[in-house]
């Protein structure tokens, strides 16, 4: 008799277990990724990558190129720009309600020209719910890069020195009109 208690015992305790462990789980399910994803294998290429899912296969392709020529632009110079905004208000008498809103807007600009830049790895899959996923790798010379950078730096001197320059002549007019007075 005490060797059948126990027994039931244990049986109750593992349908315990068993069923608290099934329902409460979330399931994870992972992203795909190609194996080549973010791998920047070749040193003579700055490897950018893009992915887009659309309802053409084309206009997926197109919109994942597209990403990862904005990847290659921000490497050479990127103008962002970013607001925040907090507003509360509160409406009632007896039980008032506060209303809250917060609001953020980054806006990301990037600008470059690059030359030979070829895809060098592009995988299109079929999602679940029909609709073509495109990933895409532009590889972009690193000599096209680098020259990008020293345009802009170039670019950037050169209206420092006009800068300069401007200001020398005003400091230097105004002391001519010291003389003139």
């Amino acid at each position: 008799m005490k060797f059948l208690k126990i027994i039931a015992v244990l049986v109750v305790v593992m349908l315990l277990v068993t069923a608290c462990g099934k329902g409460g789980g979330k399931s994870v399910k992972k992203l795909y990724y190609p194996e080549w994803w973010q791998d920047q294998g070749n040193a003579e290429y700055v490897q950018t990558y893009g992915m887009a899912t659309k309802v053409s296969q084309n206009s997926s392709y197109d919109a994942a190129y597209a990403n990862a020529m904005l990847q290659a632009a921000q490497y050479v110079e990127t103008y962002v720009q970013g607001m925040v905004k907090n507003y509360e208000e509160e409406a009632g008498v007896e039980n008032p309600q506060v209303l809250a809103l917060t609001s953020k807007v980054v806006k990301a600009v990037a600008k470059a020209k690059f030359t030979n830049v070829m895809v060098s790895k592009q995988e299109t899959i079929v999602t679940d719910e029909n609709r073509y996923q495109t990933f895409v790798r532009v590889s972009v010379p690193k000599e096209a890069v680098n020259k990008n950078l020293m345009n802009k730096i170039k670019n950037e001197e050169a209206l420092y020195n006009q800068f300069k320059a401007s200001q020398a002549f005003g400091e230097l007019e105004n002391e001519m009109g010291k003389y003139d007075e």
